[in-house]
C-alpha cells in the first residue's frame, strides 16, 4: 500500500524534526522545504497528498505560495502554518480555500489530526456510518416484528431514511443491499399496519393520525393569524427523504419543525389534494360538489378547483381572511411567483403550490434522459436538492423569511419505486394508474394489494354498484396480461405513486419561522 506523501515547507524546518520524525513513525512520507520557491518546485516535480505550508517565509510568502500551488494542482489540500493570529489573514488564507489553519506553535497530534480530517475523513466517517447502522439494523429488525402504532412508524421511518441518506453519502456500498432489504420488509410490514387500521381511522373506530383531509383543520388553519402572513407551500409529491435533502438550505433561514402525516388511499393528486384543501375525503367532496369531481379517466384537470376548496374549508373553520392561491406548474409562472410575493403579504394566508418532483417522477417514466440523470433514490434526491436550491420557489421563500412571513410546507403524497409487476384482469374502463386500480370484476394477486371492496367504507367514490378499489404494496406494480413482458420491461424501476408504501404515505409536515 502506498505511504501518504506529505510536502511540508517551512523556512524553520529544522525545529520541526521531532514532528517530522513522528509522522515517520505513524506510517506518512514527508518531504521539506524552506522556501515557497522549493515547495513550487517540488510540486512540479513529484505527486503529494497534502502540504503543510508556513506564512510567514523569506521570499514568496505563504499565501503568494498557496497561490501559484493551487494553479499547479487544485485540488490537493494545503494547510496553513502561522504565528500570527490576526483575523485578515485567516481571512486571505480561508478565502484562497486552504484545507486548514493551524497557530504556532503546534504539537504532532495536531498535524495528524489535521491530515486525517484532510485524507481519512471519508474512510472515517464511512466507518462510522456503517458500524451505527450495524448496530440500529437488529434494532429495527426486532421493532418491525411488534405491533406499531402510528407514532411508532414514524420512528422506524426517521431511522430508515437517516440511515439512508448517511450510507448514500459514503464510499461503502456493502451495506446498501442489506438497507435497501430492510426497507423492502418495513414496507411490507407497513402495508398490513394499514389493511389492519386504515378503515378503522376512516369510520372512526381507532383514534386517526393526522391525514389528508384534516392536514388544513390540525396543521394549517391554527397557523393563520392577524397581523400576519401564513404561506401554506404544498410541493406536489415530496417524499421524506426529499425534503431531508432540502432541510440545511430551508434551515439557513428559518427556524424548522418536523412531523409526519398519512397520505390517504389512493396516494393521487386527484384524491390526495383535494382532500387536503376540502378538508373532506374523496366521496364527500363528490356528494357535496358532484360538479367539481372527476373520475380518473374523464377528460380535463383533476385538480382546478383547489382554490375553491381551500375557501369553502376556511369558511367552515371560521377562518373569514383575505387569501390567494398560486399554482405555478412551469419556469415561468415561478418568475412571477417572485415577482409578486412582496404584494401576497397583504393577505393574511397564501397558498402555493408548486409542481416540480411530481412531473421529474413523471419525466422519468417516459424520457430516456431524465431517466439515466434520475437512475435511483440518490440521484433522485440530488437532482431534487439541486433544482430547490436554484428554484424560483427557493427565492420566494427567502423573501418570506426576510419579511418575517410563517410558512407551512408539505405535500399530498411521495412516490415508491417499483420492482416487481402484479397481474391484473379488468374491462376496458379501468383507470390506468400503476399503484392502484378501480373498477368492477377485478381479478388481482391478494397478497400483492390491499383490496377495498366496499368504496364508502374508505369514503371513495364509485361509478358503478360494483366497483372495487385495490391498492399495490410495497414495490409492486399492476401489469395486465396483454403485451405483459413489454409493460414490465417499460415501467419497471420507475418512481410511482397511488398505492402503500412508506415512502408514499408517511409524508412531511413542517412549520417553518423566520431565524430573522
Amino acid at each position: 500500500m502506498r505511504k501518504v506523501k506529505i510536502l511540508w515547507a517551512d523556512d524553520e524546518i529544522d525545529l520541526l524534526k521531532p514532528h517530522i520524525l513522528f509522522l515517520n513513525e505513524k506510517g506518512y512520507e514527508v518531504e521539506t522545504g524552506i522556501s515557497g520557491d522549493e515547495a513550487i518546485d517540488k510540486l512540479k516535480s513529484d505527486f503529494f497528498d497534502i502540504v503543510f505550508l508556513d506564512e510567514n517565509m523569506p521570499g514568496l510568502s505563504g499565501l503568494e505560495t498557496l497561490d501559484i500551488l493551487k494553479k499547479i494542482e487544485p485540488n490537493i489540500p494545503v494547510v496553513m502554518i502561522t504565528k500570527s493570529e490576526e483575523e485578515h489573514l485567516m481571512d486571505e488564507a480561508i478565502g484562497s480555500k486552504i484545507a486548514d489553519y493551524l497557530i504556532k506553535p503546534v504539537n504532532p497530534k495536531q498535524i495528524l489530526l489535521t491530515i486525517k480530517k484532510n485524507l481519512d475523513l471519508s474512510r472515517l466517517v464511512t466507518e462510522k456510518v456503517t458500524s451505527t447502522y450495524q448496530r440500529d439494523f437488529r434494532e429495527i429488525g426486532m421493532t418491525l416484528s411488534d405491533r406499531l402504532d402510528f407514532e411508532e412508524w414514524k420512528d422506524v421511518y426517521n431511522k430508515i431514511v437517516g440511515h439512508e441518506l448517511k450510507l448514500s453519502e459514503s464510499s461503502d456500498r456493502g451495506m446498501d443491499e442489506i438497507l435497501a432489504m430492510q426497507k423492502s420488509e418495513a414496507n411490507q410490514s407497513f402495508g398490513k399496519f394499514i389493511e389492519n387500521n386504515y378503515l378503522n381511522w376512516l369510520n372512526g373506530v381507532e383514534e386517526a393520525p393526522v391525514m389528508s383531509h384534516t392536514l388544513m383543520k390540525k396543521k394549517v388553519i391554527p397557523e393563520i393569524e392577524e397581523g400576519t402572513s401564513t404561506f401554506f407551500i404544498l410541493i406536489d409529491c415530496l417524499r421524506f427523504d426529499q425534503w431531508k435533502v432540502i432541510y440545511n438550505q430551508i434551515n439557513k433561514l428559518f427556524h424548522v419543525e418536523e412531523d409526519l402525516y398519512c397520505a390517504i388511499l389512493p396516494t393521487a393528486t386527484q384524491y390526495a389534494r383535494n382532500a387536503i384543501f376540502s378538508g373532506l375525503m374523496p366521496s364527500e367532496i363528490q356528494k357535496k360538489y358532484a360538479d367539481k369531481w372527476s373520475y380518473d379517466e374523464d377528460d380535463g384537470g383533476k385538480n382546478n378547483d383547489e382554490a375553491f376548496f381551500m375557501e369553502e374549508c376556511l369558511r367552515r373553520h371560521g377562518k373569514n381572511v383575505k387569501t390567494s392561491y398560486t399554482k405555478v406548474v412551469n419556469l415561468e409562472g415561478g418568475k412571477r411567483l417572485v415577482e409578486k410575493t412582496n404584494d401576497l403579504f397583504q393577505n393574511p394566508f397564501n397558498v402555493i403550490v408548486y409542481n416540480f418532483v411530481d412531473a421529474l417522477s413523471h419525466a422519468r417514466t417516459d424520457t430516456k434522459i431524465v431517466r439515466e440523470l434520475v437512475e435511483d433514490e440518490k440521484a433522485y434526491r440530488s437532482v431534487t436538492a439541486s433544482w430547490f436550491e436554484h428554484s424560483p420557489l427557493w427565492e420566494c421563500m427567502k423573501k418570506i423569511a426576510q419579511k418575517g412571513g410563517k410558512v407551512v410546507l408539505s405535500t399530498d403524497h411521495g412516490s415508491v419505486r417499483v420492482h416487481n409487476a402484479s397481474k391484473v384482469v379488468g374491462d376496458r374502463n379501468v383507470n390506468s394508474n400503476l399503484r392502484y386500480k378501480q373498477g368492477k370484476a377485478l381479478q388481482y394477486k391478494g397478497k400483492d394489494v390491499f383490496a377495498v371492496e366496499k368504496p364508502e367504507e374508505a369514503f371513495l367514490p364509485k361509478q358503478n354498484i360494483s366497483d372495487t378499489y385495490i391498492f399495490a404494496k410495497n414495490d409492486n406494480f399492476f401489469a395486465y396480461p396483454n403485451n405483459y413482458n413489454h409493460y414490465v420491461n417499460y415501467y419497471q424501476n420507475t418512481f410511482q405513486h397511488g398505492g402503500i408504501s412508506l415512502e408514499e404515505m408517511m409524508i412531511p409536515i413542517v412549520s417553518l419561522t423566520p431565524k430573522s
